[in-house]
């Protein structure tokens, strides 16, 4: 995600299944910790909790689904409908300013499922079954994303794409892109994945060719910043499935997608 820093859900997910539309004026579960002097909530009831609301099923081919009924699918379907009227008076207002709007959306668990993977490893992340599973570039669409992708295009919204996958990770990411519909700028210079070997001078604060020490924030905040001081661009909207993708400043407005199964700090 997989980053990382990433904590399997069900050590940290004990927040409630409907934490949801950060941005788009529902109520949220914050960040929470696993410090209670309290006991838990049992791992096997939030197991069921998290399947209830993705509305999780086989499909023929073996594969965990999420039910586009699902309680999952409709608090989507509830943040895509505000971030559509927020970006089309967004985007008309940042033109009359003279502004170039930009969106900037995550790709694990924003645009790309990874539920499959999740259920089959127990919630627990290992890097090379993660590597093996995002080389097959054959995840499902997180409901209404690519659309929404599409939508911000049409606006003339330009849109990039900000990930904590690794660039050598780059063609899967692009080819799963791509089979999903979100078929927009998918080019190195608005697809920003994690380069430790040969980090972008930017980030030069916490990464070195060779030595990557930033943080989940620190990346990807200072990722926007780049498009923002370095690029020109205003970005008017920023998604992602974590907290952490969406601290740190640069965007005006950010939306919080769903997600039980992990917690990157």
């Amino acid at each position: 995600m997989h980053k990382p820093l990433r904590i399997a859900a069900l050590a940290a997910a004990c927040a409630v299944v409907s934490a949801a539309l950060y941005g788009a004026g529902a109520a949220t579960a914050g960040q929470s910790t696993a410090n209670s002097t309290h006991e838990p909530y049992n791992i096997g009831l939030l197991v069921k909790d998290i399947d209830t609301y993705y509305g999780t099923a086989l499909d023929a081919n073996g594969v965990y689904q999420a039910s586009p009924t699902s309680p999952y699918a409709k608090d989507l379907a509830s943040l895509d409908k505000a971030a559509r009227k927020y970006l089309d008076q967004a985007a008309r207002k940042a033109v009359k300013k003279g502004e170039k709007p930009a969106v900037v959306f995550d790709i694990d668990d924003t645009l790309l499922l990874s539920l499959d993977y999740e259920k089959k490893t127990n919630y627990t992340y290992n890097s090379t079954t993660w590597a093996d599973y995002v080389a097959q570039a054959n995840r499902p669409a997180v409901f209404g994303s690519p659309e929404l992708v599409q939508y911000a295009k049409s606006k003339g919204v330009t849109v990039f794409y900000n990930s904590g996958l690794k660039e050598s990770q780059r063609v899967s990411a692009v080819e799963n892109l791509k089979k999903v519909g979100a078929d927009v700028n998918l080019d190195a210079a608005h697809m920003f994945l994690k380069d430790a070997v040969n980090p972008p001078s930017y980030l030069s604060a916490c990464a070195t060719p060779g030595t990557w020490t930033c943080t989940t924030v620190q990346y990807k905040a200072g990722t926007r910043k780049h498009i923002e001081d370095d690029l020109g661009y205003e970005i008017i909207a920023n998604f992602g499935d974590q907290y952490s993708d969406l601290e740190g400043g640069y965007a005006d407005k950010k939306y919080k997608l769903p997600n039980p199964t992990y917690f990157v700090s």
